[in-house]
């Protein structure tokens, strides 16, 4: 009977061994003051270190490479967006500028967005993105035809000049005073009456106050109060009261501050039946208890006026 073979016996594996292969798995952290074992270390994106748990993060191991993987990231997704400025330093190759003639700065790139103005239909800076920024009621739309820009400058003033005209003929009865009375004492007894009732600066002495009805035509300017009695020095001149006039009644007076005619405030002297010129004196065109009214927009004083 022929006898088996046995087995072969296999030979103990020693712990070394086993240690070695275990080593394999996992790996050392590899920041400097730190030489712990860990099974699954993190790896960094931007060093491509193995680090142990604590010591995972790019501050936690003071990275030498750090920001490098966001970095990375954030051109992988420019690329998919087919925006190549992004994550790119911004030149006048790779971005676009802002819209408005006297900034320069590059828009549409990792620092700095463009926004789009839908009413001129141009991309600004977050800077200039407000249409009152980059003064887009002045600015004619891209894409839209030169017919169909708005008034000019003389056509607003022809058609404040109207306005005006119509305003002192046609419609004198609805929207200027009632005619003041007649005769002296009746005239005598208006000028009193305007007199307790006025406001005014009270460092003005008596003997050179004038006494005026002020008025805000409605269909050209915007006030508070619509009417009111006040003084005012004689020796001043039609602007300096014009200004003064504007503050009591509490009407908007960009008149110093430049702009065009259709911005600036003017006198009418209902009396004399014409438009007052800013540097005539209130004591040579105005008299006790006349009326003046401030109107907008009527352009400057001309001889036909």
């Amino acid at each position: 009977m022929a006898s088996s073979t046995p087995p072969p016996v296999s030979e103990p594996q020693s712990f070394t061994a086993m240690d070695k292969e275990m080593l394999n798995i996992g790996g050392t952290c590899q920041y400097l003051t730190c030489d712990s074992y860990d099974f699954l270390p993190f790896r960094c994106e931007s060093c491509h270190g193995r680090f142990c748990q604590d010591h995972r993060t790019e501050t936690g191991h003071k990275c030498a490479h750090a920001g490098e993987w966001a970095a990375k990231r954030l051109q992988q997704q420019a690329n998919r967006t087919s925006s190549p400025s992004l994550g790119q330093k911004p030149t006048l190759l790779t971005a676009s500028q802002c819209s408005h003639p006297q900034c320069k700065t590059l828009i549409d790139t990792l620092n700095s967005v463009g926004v789009a103005c839908s009413t001129c239909n141009r991309k600004y800076c977050l800077k200039h993105r407000i249409p009152e920024d980059h003064d887009c009621k002045n600015i004619i739309p891209v894409g839209a035809r030169q017919g169909l820009r708005g008034p000019t400058q003389a056509d607003k003033a022809r058609s404040a000049l109207g306005r005006l005209k119509l305003w002192g003929k046609e419609k004198q009865a609805a929207v200027l005073p009632k005619p003041k009375p007649s005769t002296a004492a009746s005239r005598a007894v208006a000028l009193n009456q305007l007199k307790r009732t006025a406001k005014g600066d009270e460092k003005v002495p008596l003997d050179k106050r004038i006494y005026l009805h002020v008025e805000a035509e409605a269909n050209t300017t915007t006030s508070k109060l619509p009417k009111g009695a006040f003084w005012y020095n004689k020796a001043w001149s039609i602007g300096r009261l014009l200004d003064d006039a504007a503050k009591g009644l509490q009407v908007q007076n960009v008149n110093n501050r430049g702009g065009g005619e259709e911005e600036r405030l003017r006198v009418f002297h209902v009396e004399g039946g014409r438009l007052l010129e800013f540097a005539e004196k209130a004591e040579d065109v105005l008299a006790q208890g006349n009326t003046i009214v401030l109107l907008r927009g009527v352009g400057p004083v001309t001889a036909a006026a």
